[in-house]
C-alpha cells in the first residue's frame, strides 16, 4: 500500500491542539521502537507509561510481539490491557479478581491448522532472501509466524523485508512489515480489529470513543490505527516508512523511540493538566 494523493502527510505535534490532547482517555501504543529505542525499554518510556496511568488514561500496548509477551505486560505493567500477534489476540488483567481475560481472533482447530502452511511459507522466504531468520520469539506466538530480518538477523534493508512478505502474500496469507519483523497469519484480523475486540469487550464500543483515543506507531503494520483515529503519532522514526502507507500518522514527534513516546506523553499531561487549571479557575 502506498501513500495516495488524498495522504496528508505529518504534522509536528507540536501542531496539535492542546483541546485534543486534552480530550484524550486511551492511549494506543505499538512496542518495538516505538515505547523500545534500540531495542531496549528506556526509562522515560516507562515512566511516560506509569505517568499516564496515574492519570487515569488508560494505556493499551497494541503489538505483533507473541502471546507469550502478551501475558507478561498484561501482568506486569501500568497497562489497562495488550493486543499481541498484529490483532489476533488480547489479554487483560483483572486486578481486582486477579484473573486474566483472554480472547482470540480464531477457534482452536483453526489456528492449529494453519500452522502447518505458515511454516512451509516461512521456510520459502528464508530460501529466498538469505540472513533473514525465523525471530527468537517464535516459540512464544500462537497465530503467525515472525520473520526476522533486523533483530537479532541481518541487519536486512526494507526491500528484503518486503520480498519476505511478497512470497507470504503469493501463498494466500497476510503479512506486515514491522521494524524488525515480517508478521505473517492466515486470517482476517489486523491491529485495529484486535482493538475494536478489547474495546467491545473492556470499554465502550471503539467507533464511539475514537476521538478520545490516541495512538503512537512507528512502521508499515501501524498503518490500520493511523487512519482508526484522529489524534495518530508517529515517533520519528516513521519516516522511512511514510511513502508506503495509505494511511501515515497525523502528527510526528522531534524524538525517535521512546524518547518520542514520553515527547507525546509529555504533550498529553501538559494539554490535561491545564484544562484542569481553567476548569477549576
Amino acid at each position: 500500500m502506498y501513500m495516495t494523493q488524498e495522504s496528508v502527510p505529518p504534522r509536528p505535534l507540536a501542531a496539535a491542539s492542546a483541546a485534543q490532547l486534552a480530550g484524550l482517555r486511551y492511549v494506543l501504543t505499538d512496542i518495538d521502537d516505538t515505547l523500545t529505542t534500540d531495542g531496549r525499554l528506556p526509562a522515560e518510556a516507562y515512566s511516560a507509561l506509569q505517568a499516564l496511568d496515574a492519570a487515569g488514561i488508560a494505556v493499551i500496548p497494541v503489538t505483533g510481539r507473541p502471546a507469550g509477551w502478551c501475558d507478561a505486560i498484561a501482568r506486569h505493567w501500568p497497562v489497562a490491557g495488550v493486543v499481541g500477534e498484529n490483532g489476533a489476540l488480547w489479554f487483560a488483567l483483572d486486578r481486582r479478581a486477579r484473573r486474566m481475560l483472554r480472547w482470540q481472533a480464531q477457534p482452536e482447530a483453526e489456528r492449529l491448522a494453519n500452522r502447518a502452511r505458515l511454516m512451509a511459507l516461512a521456510d520459502a522466504a528464508l530460501a529466498a532472501v538469505p540472513g533473514a531468520a525465523i525471530a527468537a520469539d517464535q516459540p512464544f506466538r500462537l497465530f503467525d509466524v515472525a520473520v526476522d530480518f533486523c533483530e537479532d538477523a541481518g541487519p536486512l534493508d526494507l526491500d528484503a523485508a518486503w520480498r519476505i512478505a511478497g512470497i507470504f502474500h503469493a501463498g494466500g496469507a497476510e503479512a506486515k512489515v514491522s521494524s524488525i519483523h515480517v508478521n505473517a497469519w492466515i486470517g482476517g484480523w489486523d491491529k485495529r480489529a484486535g482493538i475494536e475486540a478489547l474495546f467491545a469487550a473492556r470499554f465502550a464500543p471503539f467507533a464511539a470513543l475514537r476521538d478520545s483515543v490516541a495512538f503512537v506507531g512507528d512502521s508499515g503494520n501501524d498503518a490500520p490505527l493511523f487512519g482508526a483515529v484522529p489524534c495518530s503519532v508517529g515517533v520519528a522514526n516513521v519516516a522511512p516508512f511514510l511513502a508506503g502507507m495509505a494511511t501515515p500518522p497525523a502528527f510526528i514527534t522531534r524524538a525517535e523511540g521512546g524518547a518520542g513516546f514520553a515527547e507525546f506523553a509529555d504533550a498529553l499531561l501538559k494539554a490535561r493538566g491545564a484544562m484542569q487549571e481553567e476548569t477549576a479557575a
